[in-house]
């Protein structure tokens, strides 16, 4: 177990890192997600995730917990970010089962424009809101007792507003947003300890994310990668790695950041990464077809 897990998170990191401290995880049995709580996990964290779906929840929290023995990781279904109510009895039943909250993780993405903005953004808004008090006792005790880390939260955004990305304003909407929120509570709570930052992932390998904005082909082929700079996608490791950095001592002077995790794909055309052939602005024009498993949220217009 521990050599599988030990893939999630780079060799640069000393077991014991985050040891004493909660993470709490709003959309934590995605893909990406989990990854990052279970390298914490692995490192020492204890954690709370929280999501819509009680059972996959559940699964995951169970999954999570086998990155090391006695970790101690709850698992809150039938919890809706946008649900003020719920998402604050999520935080109370996390703080009285695990004792704190010292990171906050939110990262969540769905499918129509209104729900994408909702769950994002307002959502983003809702955990800050829920959790901030427990953050503010983290930095306070971090403070008061020397420890490198405690009080931080980090966003999950992505890249595709930095130059507009067809076929995803609803996206580009949301997570611009994200960003300025992250921003404003890093200045408004810099003051008192706490950090906020935003790690934005580019394509990941293994991830429902890659998939939705991708073909099959193109990743087959290698087409799709071989446009970024690196020539490759990233990895779950790579987040996890962004994420204790963040969250570790080595993030203690860091804060209002966004942090961009996508080899320098944001540097180029928004197209970069999804599938090989498409160009502008025939993709938009409708002049060009665009592969049948990629997912615009876009439905085709009927022929009169």
């Amino acid at each position: 177990m521990a050599s599988r897990v030990s893939n999630l998170v780079s060799r640069a990191w000393t077991k014991g890192l985050f040891d004493g401290t909660v993470v709490f995880c709003t959309g934590g049995n995605g893909t990406i997600c989990s990854a990052q709580v279970k390298a914490l996990v692995y490192l020492g964290a204890d954690a709370c995730i929280v999501g819509r779906n009680v059972e996959k929840t559940l699964k995951m929290a169970e999954d999570i917990s086998g990155a090391r023995p006695h970790s101690r990781v709850l698992g809150i279904g039938n919890v809706d970010v946008r649900n003020s109510e719920r998402l604050n009895a999520a935080v109370e039943e996390c703080v009285a089962k695990l004792g704190a909250i010292d990171f906050v993780m939110q990262g969540l993405s769905t499918n129509a424009f209104k729900s994408v903005v909702d769950i994002d953004l307002l959502g983003s808004y809702n955990t800050v809101k829920a959790t901030m008090p427990h953050l503010l006792a983290s930095a306070n005790r971090a403070r008061s007792t020397g420890l490198p880390s405690g009080g931080r939260i980090i966003f999950i955004s992505a890249t595709f507003h930095y130059t507009g990305m067809p076929y995803q304003a609803h996206v580009a909407s949301a997570k611009a947003g994200v960003d300025a929120l992250s921003a404003s509570v890093a200045l408004e709570y810099g003051p008192r300890g706490v950090t906020s930052n935003v790690i934005s992932p580019g394509g990941v390998e293994g991830t429902e994310g890659l998939q939705r904005l991708s073909s099959q082909a193109s990743r087959e082929s290698g087409q799709g990668s071989r446009q970024i700079p690196l020539g490759r996608y990233g990895s779950l490791r790579e987040i996890a790695d962004a994420t204790v950095f963040l969250f570790s001592e080595t993030g203690s002077y860091v804060t209002g950041h966004v942090l961009v995790v996508d080899g320098g794909a944001w540097r180029l055309a928004g197209l970069v990464g999804q599938s090989a052939g498409m160009t502008y602005p025939e993709a938009v024009l409708g002049e060009q077809a665009l592969p049948e498993d990629i997912e615009t949220g876009r439905r085709p217009k009927p022929h009169l």
